[in-house]
């Protein structure tokens, strides 16, 4: 395996860290898109993690590995929410001041749970992460990295262990791709487990980064981005997580924002599950044949999370 990858036993290890810190989320199958696709289709409900999406696995298994005067120091990081809202909720718990940096135009909702959960938000319309390095550098803290760090990474790499061993006879997975931290870490754990299962990323049309960067052959930092799924807005991906997808992931595709708002409606009505935007991109992949998948294959999606702004609806559903 490459040496830059994380390996079996790096999850493994994260599983033990973070076992009593979150939750092990359940894997359903679902009827309806089942018959819709002629697959078996199992859904991966990560938005029933704590702080409602899988951020807070690789967030405790990093601030887990902190020493006594890194926790001291406080912590930084940089988010369009999901993120933001678990580093604040992990600090919290360790004791650790956390200070985020989110965009002005995040969801209200994210800024708002980041802010309960215990973390000071500074909020700014330039870019995220030359903001976030100046404070940093300004206050002296320590830069959580929100997906470009081996035990996020690992921490993330525990949702692929357990679709592997919920659904032994999975034979694809399919992923959405914002900085590249969970695909990175999920199809590290499912090839190690069982190489012949295909993972498949999913990206949005108004932010291909990850896409942009396999077909530079180095991460690229996107001038803008432009999606409903916040969630998968990261304009730039890290060399870890390029390296992860290279090594692991089948292949990478585009999905609209429409296509993305049209199977968002379909779990929300079909499945009663409050999936966000950034979550529905993996069922409107399938939904949309954007990769051809054989009748009978056994196919599980992540829906990585459910922060919906409930007071933002109308706008979201008029999007389709």
């Amino acid at each position: 395996m490459n040496p830059k990858t994380i390996q079996p036993e790096d999850t493994l290890a994260a599983r033990e860290v973070i076992a009593n810190k979150v939750h092990r989320t359940p894997t359903v199958r679902s009827s309806y898109f089942s018959d819709q696709t002629r697959c078996d289709v199992h859904l991966k409900l990560e938005l029933f993690q704590k702080t409602g999406s899988f951020k807070v696995r690789g967030v405790s298994n990093k601030l887990n590995s902190l020493t006594s005067a890194e926790k001291a120091q406080g912590v930084i990081s940089l988010s369009a929410g999901n993120h933001a809202q678990a580093v604040a909720w992990g600090a919290s718990q360790f004791g650790i001041p956390a200070t985020l940096i989110m965009p002005e135009g995040a969801v209200p909702s994210k800024l708002t749970a980041t802010r309960e959960y215990g973390g000071e938000v500074l909020t700014t319309s330039g870019s995220l992460l030359e903001y976030c390095l100046s404070i940093q550098k300004e206050r002296d803290l320590l830069l959580i990295h929100p997906f470009d760090d081996p035990l996020i990474i690992a921490g993330h790499s525990t949702v692929g262990l357990e679709i592997v061993e919920d659904v032994p006879e999975v034979d694809y997975v399919i992923v959405g791709v914002g900085g590249g931290g969970l695909i990175s870490g999920v199809a590290a754990a499912v090839k190690a487990r069982k190489p012949t299962v295909k993972v498949i990323g999913v990206e949005p049309q108004g932010a291909p980064t990850m896409t942009t960067s396999l077909a530079k052959g180095e991460p690229v930092h996107l001038e803008g981005v432009d999606t409903i799924a916040d969630g998968l807005a990261a304009p730039f991906v890290g060399q870890h997580n390029l390296d992860h997808v290279r090594e692991f992931v089948d292949e990478v595709v585009l999905v609209s924002d429409a296509e993305i708002v049209s199977a968002m409606k379909l779990i929300w009505t079909r499945c009663k599950v409050l999936a966000e935007p950034a979550a529905s991109a993996s069922v409107a992949t399938l939904l949309q044949k954007k990769v051809v998948i054989p009748e009978g294959a056994t196919v599980v999606c992540v829906i990585s999370g459910g922060n919906v702004d409930v007071n933002g609806l109308q706008t979201l559903l008029s999007k389709a």
